[in-house]
């Protein structure tokens, strides 16, 4: 079986991570998936004799689902399935896609939803995968208690490791009752029952950055909810002289540095990119709040730069990249940062990055623009800028 080669409980499919051709190994689904698609197919959740009988299934919610092999795995089972698909990041999205053509699934009965937007109230059943950010997690559940009516279950996949009392007593307080079931290829599924109740939704986190008079807005899913965090302190105080016209904020999360950037560069046209919706709708609200010039910034909720008009040229390219999808921890998302930044720039125009010592982003800068500077250090953090 290759990397690429999901098998589970007689489906068997062909995955892949988004985009396509990234440079890792990484699978695109991982045991917790399995997990949640052995349980459907073993439970009482969908009978062969349904099926036979032209019944439809429940209408399902999959939430979480990083590039779509539980919404594979459910259309393989019934392509009439009706699915109600959240996701926050836009590679999960179009990994789907991609992953439901690639294996000539029908997507006619799926319906997608941003992480802001509240699901349907018709819904039976809902799937979900635990993600690593607990408040965002606890935000979802809140958001269902809103539409879920009371006994709808909600079954959670994880690896067993990271479920724990605390976990179920967040599920309780924002959702139901919840227990866990027992371990299987080193992963749970957590079992819970909507309680009807409905919570009130989680309000975005508000901070100031007093040295630059600004005042940031987080919503829940937003890299570095409630403080200014180091990677982009350095660069905040070490932006590049010059005039400069069009200026990315690639991976903006809540905007900081492009907000900063029209504040020394005000002539500038600012363009804020990230693969979290909620990331560019905090950016586009820090932008309004702070009483920035409106026809003077663009938001972009997309995979790095892929689907930005193509007539797009910039001068100027800021970049904090991430170095975790999800679980993993990977360096193919700065490098495809890096490779559409140098696509997107005028020649003569600049990169900057700020990033890890121990990520090595200079090897990668100099192989692709032939050129890298370092522009300022600390004990952690380089800034690197590139020039096309």
């Amino acid at each position: 079986m290759t990397a690429n080669q999901f098998s589970c409980e007689g489906i068997e499919l062909t995955l892949f991570r988004y985009p396509k051709q990234q440079e890792s190994n990484l699978q695109a689904w991982d045991a917790a998936d399995e997990h949640l698609i052995k349980h459907i197919i073993e439970s009482s959740q969908i009978e062969s004799s349904q099926i036979e009988s032209s019944k439809s299934p429940v209408n399902t919610a999959i939430i979480n689902d990083n590039f779509g092999a539980l919404q594979c795995g459910l259309v393989a089972i019934e392509p009439s399935w009706p699915l109600f698909v959240e996701t926050d990041a836009k590679t999960s999205l179009l990994g789907a896609e991609l992953n439901l053509a690639a294996n000539q699934l029908p997507s006619d009965n799926i319906q997608r939803f941003h992480s802001r937007e509240l699901l349907p109230d018709t819904l039976q059943l809902v799937l979900m995968k635990l993600p690593k950010n607990l408040s965002y997690f606890a935000h979802q559940l809140q958001r269902l208690s809103q539409v879920l009516p009371k006994g709808t279950q909600v079954l959670i996949g994880a690896k067993a490791k990271t479920i724990n009392k605390a976990i179920l007593a967040l599920i309780e307080k924002n959702l139901g009752a919840a227990n866990a079931s027992l371990t299987w290829k080193k992963t749970r599924i957590i079992t819970c029952v909507a309680d009807g109740n409905k919570r009130p939704l989680a309000q975005a986190v508000t901070w100031p950055v007093e040295a630059f008079n600004l005042n940031i807005s987080n919503l829940s899913n937003v890299f570095a909810a409630n403080k200014l965090d180091i990677g982009a302190r350095i660069m905040l105080d070490n932006l590049p002289e010059g005039e400069f016209n069009n200026i990315i904020d690639l991976g903006c999360g809540n905007g900081i540095l492009g907000l900063r950037a029209a504040q020394v560069y005000p002539k500038a046209n600012i363009h804020f990119v990230d693969d979290s919706e909620m990331a560019v709708a905090s950016s586009r609200h820090n932008w309004q709040a702070n009483g920035l010039a409106p026809n003077q910034a663009q938001f972009h909720w997309d995979d790095c730069l892929t689907h930005l008009d193509e007539d797009l040229v910039a001068d100027l390219v800021l970049c904090n990249p991430p170095f975790h999808q999800g679980e993993a921890i990977t360096d193919h998302i700065a490098w495809q940062m890096f490779l559409d930044a140098r696509k997107r720039l005028a020649p003569g125009g600049m990169l900057q990055v700020v990033g890890n010592r121990h990520l090595a982003y200079h090897v990668k800068l100099k192989r692709l623009f032939k050129n890298c500077n370092t522009v300022a250090s600390n004990g952690k953090f380089l800034i690197l800028q590139a020039i096309k």
